[in-house]
């Protein structure tokens, strides 16, 4: 019998959506890292584990959301569907649910956590000894990954270069998704570099903590076209032909 008509559980696909958190998000752990493979997989087990990371990169592709085949995604993790809702993938996002990495809404709706968060005591103590000393080590290490506010920042560069460069919006979104910013991340780093491109010569950029430096942006050169005259360049104070003169730091913004 085609896995599809199981008449136990009939039900063919789930629509996945994120599961944001703002302190998980910035603590927790992408599932396709390190801290997940060497900690969680003894937690969650191995098919949980690539689940996870399946939906992660689905959701990179497709930030708002998406369908998940049931029946494909069975296969692709080498566990079957059959037996209705006691069948291996529906355990694996029961599984999920049961830890915190996921929550159902309904029959049909799952909404994933992009990032999972530091195991419990309790959790860590299941762990075998060595995995114990191994986690200890792990959480007094220094932290290498950069902070929520350098994410913003980078982000923010990034969109304003790419909308300088000619770039649409729904683009520079999609290619900040690519480089794996956090959703809300880009989504304010675009709506930031959409006001900054506005303005008309001053933009305030990033020059180390607590400081912002006034930079002005260069007059771009008049285009000729055939046949025609290329325009004289404007001067500060919007006449052509004029000298141009740059405003003063201390006038801007």
């Amino acid at each position: 019998m085609p896995l599809t008509t199981d008449p136990v559980y009939p039900v063919p696909s789930f629509t996945v959506e994120p599961w944001p958190d703002p302190v998980i998000d910035e603590l927790g752990h992408d599932p396709r890292s390190a801290y997940v493979e060497r900690f969680w997989l003894p937690v969650l087990g191995p098919s949980t584990v690539w689940f996870l990371r399946r939906v992660a990169d689905q959701l990179d592709a497709e930030p708002e959301g998406f369908r998940l085949d049931l029946v494909d995604t069975a296969r692709s993790l080498g566990v079957g569907m059959r037996g209705g809702r006691n069948s291996p993938m529906l355990k694996t996002i029961e599984r999920s649910c049961r830890f915190g990495a996921a929550r159902m809404h309904g029959t049909t709706s799952l909404a994933v956590r992009r990032r999972l968060a530091p195991l419990t005591r309790a959790q860590v103590e299941r762990l075998p000894e060595p995995l114990q000393r191994e986690h200890t080590t792990w959480l007094t290490r220094p932290r290498t990954s950069p902070t929520v506010e350098q994410m913003k920042e980078r982000a923010r560069s990034l969109a304003l270069s790419m909308l300088e460069l000619g770039e649409g919006t729904d683009a520079v979104e999609r290619q900040l998704h690519r480089w794996r910013f956090h959703p809300a991340v880009a989504h304010e780093a675009l709506r930031w570099a959409i006001d900054a491109h506005s303005k008309a010569d001053v933009v305030a950029v990033g020059a180390g903590p607590g400081r912002s430096l006034a930079v002005t942006r260069p007059a771009r050169p008049p285009l000729a076209r055939p046949g025609r005259p290329a325009p004289e360049a404007p001067d500060a104070a919007g006449t052509a032909g004029g000298p141009v003169s740059a405003a003063p730091l201390d006038e801007a913004g």
